[in-house]
């Protein structure tokens, strides 16, 4: 018999899975790895998918137009600026299918969201990596001269939480010749965002999520916003279903509730800030994040610090069924942890967690 391995392409033998932050079984977990919303979704979005049940035998709309409508008229952009896809991670990848692959390379500051690069390996190119500095603010001039036909410019940045200002991200759509996509993953929880900048720049593209912000990431929905011209572009890449019905519905409900997920994205903030505060109060060097997360480096009362340092905290915390995230193999994150943030009972758990761990 023919081995699959013989039949498979060359370059996908190498290609190594993306993989995810830890989905335990069972109760009693502490769950601040992945950057999920600690909330429940709108109530509108249950009566939204209930309503479908009973059309499940038919097709979804291939366009999501309800829920288009919806994302347009919340962001106050036309409808042919927008694309739906199944999570963000869909338009990213609909984004390197469309524009990136031989003689055309995408490009990444790292350490960053490693999918971007596992995206580019699906072409058989490698991405080219720039790094950032230890403010985690990217330097421009490298991504400009770096001849790539498409950025991905993660902003507020994973795994620091740190976001790209407006007037920055502006001067690189400006200077930069390919197509310039801002992954605002977190930036319902940011100061500010891209979106004011796609009038400006038709090269421009903003990818979002309702992952987080909306509480939504069983539902697997995100959205970009562009110029038409590169929406139709992403059309004909896009698989033609990518949306169910359920999905559909609840999505578009869940962005006509803008009430009740500003009140849930103020929580988190606050939240956020009272974490920062109370970790920075035990010595932990931790960034200043828009995120929902924050990026911290754990020290012993000592001043001791670093990769082992990080990883016997995340282990501690993980016998107490606390889950936090833990990047290895890179000296700007290995020392680090990022925490997701919780409802403030998760936060205080997590806090006296790590009281005992440093006595």
């Amino acid at each position: 018999m023919v081995s699959p391995e013989r039949l498979a392409l060359p370059h996908v033998l190498s290609l190594t899975p993306y993989i995810p932050g830890a989905q335990p079984p069972g109760a009693g977990w502490i769950k601040l790895n992945t950057n999920e919303c600690p909330y429940p979704p709108s109530p509108l979005v249950d009566a939204a998918i209930a309503s479908e049940i009973e059309r499940l035998r038919l097709y979804p709309d291939s366009r999501a137009d309800v829920f288009r409508k919806a994302v347009a008229t919340y962001h106050g952009v036309d409808v042919a600026q927008v694309i739906a896809g199944n999570g963000s991670d869909d338009l990213l990848n609909l984004l390197v299918r469309a524009f990136s692959g031989p003689g055309k390379p995408a490009g990444m500051n790292t350490p960053s969201y490693t999918y971007y690069a596992n995206l580019a390996a699906f072409t058989g190119q490698p991405i080219v990596e720039i790094p950032l500095g230890p403010s985690m603010v990217p330097d421009l001039a490298p991504i400009v001269e770096s001849n790539v036909n498409l950025f991905f410019l993660c902003s507020p940045h994973a795994p620091s939480g740190v976001a790209v200002p407006r007037a920055i991200v502006a001067d690189l759509a400006r200077a930069f010749s390919g197509l310039l996509v801002v992954d605002e993953a977190y930036a319902g929880f940011a100061d500010d965002d891209a979106i004011p900048l796609l009038c400006e720049f038709p090269r421009l593209v903003v990818v979002r999520t309702l992952s987080k912000s909306h509480a939504l990431a069983g539902l697997r929905v995100g959205y970009a916003l562009a110029h038409p011209d590169v929406i139709r572009l992403l059309d004909v890449v896009r698989d033609f279903y990518n949306l169910d019905r359920l999905a559909i519905a609840g999505a578009a409900a869940a962005m006509s509730d803008a009430a009740y997920y500003q009140a849930i994205r103020a929580t988190v903030r606050q939240t956020r800030s009272t974490t920062l505060d109370s970790l920075r109060a035990r010595g932990f060097a931790t960034y200043e994040s828009q995120a929902n997360f924050v990026f911290t480096e754990p020290r012993r009362p000592t001043g001791e610090c670093g990769a082992q340092v990080a990883r016997g905290l995340f282990d501690f915390l993980e016998t107490r069924k606390i889950l936090v995230r833990h990047f290895r193999g890179d000296p700007r994150t290995e020392g680090h942890l990022r925490i997701t943030i919780g409802t403030p009972e998760d936060m205080v758990a997590m806090v006296s967690a790590i009281d005992d761990w440093l006595r």
